[in-house]
């Protein structure tokens, strides 16, 4: 890609609190299966939508944890793509400046922070931290398979649990006042690889636009988002967003 509007080129130079919404398509590229992609071998008779529930995990702690263990095993043989890359290279750049970027997400990945993104806001948890259903503790697992199902704490001998924001559970209070601070700040919104249809990060974009910020979409598919948004690059992330950033600083 290398025809981009000037005076979108303008808003990106020009932002001072940069704020980027990323979604499944920009994990997809590095080859992460999306949460709604059909399950293949033993896994392909259930449904994930009943397995990422509290009341599941309550019902058959083994099997949600052997499912959401396979994920994390899938995810490290993936590695961050284009995309994660170039927003850590846009993160820089604003710091440098003394300006502000914060990114979030709704993937659960942690592939943004294997990119070398710091200021990351994890909407919707981690897949690769788990917790203690006991005591609370959390620990950052990237090691292999875990050996007995549900995995025991440590510290207490707890049943843990993936870190992740279940179907009937709230977000993370901490992650939301984060969130909603950083889009009364900010000048430039954008939204990456999401379908724009979970809330409540669905209107975010909207949050932003009413403070006053230019909006960007990176989508390969329209969405709701593609209606309002101030500029839609219909592409790869991992091809847009490099190129934006080569046009606009070089």
């Amino acid at each position: 890609m290398t025809d981009f509007p000037p005076a979108m080129l303008d808003a990106v130079r020009s932002a001072r609190h940069v704020v980027a919404l990323t979604g499944a398509g920009v994990s997809a590229e590095s080859g992460v299966p999306t949460f709604r992609d059909a399950q293949t071998g033993l896994w392909a008779k259930y449904d994930p939508m009943e397995l990422a529930t509290p009341e599941a995990f309550a019902r058959d702690p083994a099997l949600v944890s052997r499912w959401y263990d396979e994920r994390r095993q899938m995810r490290l043989t993936t590695q961050p793509n284009p995309g994660h890359h170039a927003l850590v290279r846009w993160e820089a750049l604003q710091r440098a400046g003394g300006e502000s970027f914060t990114l979030l997400t709704q993937n659960v990945d942690r592939l943004h922070h294997a990119a070398g993104s710091v200021n990351v806001v994890e909407l919707h948890g981690s897949l690769m931290v788990w917790r203690c259903t006991a005591c609370g503790e959390e620990r950052e697992e990237l090691g292999p398979a875990f050996q007995q199902h549900p995995p025991r704490c440590g510290t207490c001998g707890g049943t843990r649990r993936p870190g992740v924001v279940w179907f009937g559970e709230a977000l993370p209070g901490q992650a939301l006042e984060a969130a909603f601070d950083a889009l009364r700040r900010c000048d430039l919104f954008l939204t990456i690889g999401t379908s724009a249809v979970v809330h409540p990060a669905a209107s975010f974009l909207h949050d932003a636009a009413e403070h006053g910020a230019a909006t960007i979409e990176i989508n390969r598919d329209h969405t709701p988002a593609s209606d309002v948004v101030g500029w839609t690059l219909r592409a790869k992330s991992g091809e847009a967003l490099p190129a934006m950033l080569d046009a606009a600083f070089g």
